[in-house]
């Protein structure tokens, strides 16, 4: 029995590790492998070979851009190519400048370290890093009052890579101290088509073109989501049709899980919709929004308002949000006939 108990539990671990796996070999490891991003990763290379020829360590890089975009896998391959050490944390897990003390005394000569989020950090932490960054040193106060000593380490010279979906809220001093910054755009459906069809082989699915075509159109111009997009599907083909991806089956399978030809989703059309029927179309305030359909105003902030601004479906005024003509049309209603709520659209 116990060795039965014991064969389970194997069993299961290797089923985990095969899942993570198979998340690791869905991320890019080279350059050559990474798809979109052109202008970004044509410039990197260029900073890399750049660096390694002085053998110099690379200079601190800056991504930005809406979330799922690959900075994370990016990040990674830059530590790879540059055959150096890794490390990975996030703004909001570094909670004392204690915290950031030690992981920057724990990297060796040519280490990475990546912060996700980096905009989450706090001043006092930030103060950590400007000396770190630019002059490859430690300051440390020991002791408090009167009896408090000043003193500084020198650290090893490293690369800080920092990622972020909100530039704008980066202090100026610290977004400064990047010599390389880096804005990674929405992919085009052509690019999400090549990303699925690389993926799907990685899962042993059979996709067709028609499948991905269909899938990259409602992926928002996201690769994380298109994979996300091609997993739901794929178990749609495995239990409902012969286990191929077509484009019939995708989109059936993405009709029902509520994704249209656009990439709306449930959320998406209920912010539509909630500015439309409960506010007249706008203007609203982003907390108010947030209320009417029971949603954190920070998950509208950060997922779902930047895509319906780069539809054009909303816009953003000094007195709130407000649906454009777009977003009437794609949600097959018409526009209010009153002249002040035209004047308003005219003016913004």
């Amino acid at each position: 029995m116990a060795e039965n108990d014991y064969n389970g539990v194997t069993e299961r671990d290797f089923r985990r590790e095969d899942d993570e796996e198979i998340e690791q070999k869905l991320r890019p490891g080279r350059f050559d492998e990474y798809i979109g991003q052109e202008k970004v990763k044509h410039n990197m290379q260029v900073f890399i070979a750049a660096a390694k020829g002085r053998g110099e360590t690379l200079d601190h890089v800056l991504l930005y851009g809406q979330p799922g975009l690959g900075k994370t896998t990016l990040s990674n391959i830059i530590a790879s190519e540059m055959g150096a050490r890794l490390r990975v944390t996030a703004g909001p897990a570094i909670e004392r400048p204690g915290d950031m003390a030690a992981i920057l005394n724990d990297m060796n000569e040519g280490d990475f370290l990546f912060i996700d989020e980096i905009h989450r950090l706090n001043r006092a932490i930030e103060e950590i890093l400007y000396p770190a960054m630019e002059d490859f040193v430690l300051d440390i106060v020991i002791g408090k009052g009167p009896a408090a000593k000043s003193i500084r380490l020198d650290l090893p010279r490293f690369t800080l890579i920092g990622a972020t979906t909100r530039i704008g809220l980066l202090t100026a001093p610290l977004r400064d101290r990047f010599g390389v910054v880096h804005h990674l755009e929405p992919y085009s459906a052509a690019d999400l088509k090549k990303i699925l069809t690389r993926s799907a082989s990685v899962l042993a699915v059979e996709l067709t073109e028609a499948g991905a075509e269909e899938i990259a159109r409602r992926s928002r111009g996201t690769p994380r989501v298109a994979n996300r997009l091609l997993k739901r599907v794929r178990d749609f083909a495995q239990v409902q049709y012969d286990g191929v991806i077509t484009g019939e089956v995708a989109k059936a399978s993405l009709d029902r899980l509520e994704i249209d030809l656009m990439g709306l989703d449930a959320v998406d059309k209920k912010i539509l919709r909630a500015i439309i029927e409960k506010f007249g179309g706008g203007p609203v305030g982003l907390e108010t929004l947030a209320a009417s359909i029971d949603e954190e105003s920070g998950t509208l902030e950060d997922v779902a308002e930047p895509y319906l601004l780069q539809l054009g479906f909303i816009q953003r005024t000094p007195r709130g949000r407000m649906v454009t003509r777009l977003g009437y049309q794609h949600l097959g209603l018409p526009m209010p006939s009153e002249p002040a709520v035209n004047e308003q659209m005219d003016l913004f």
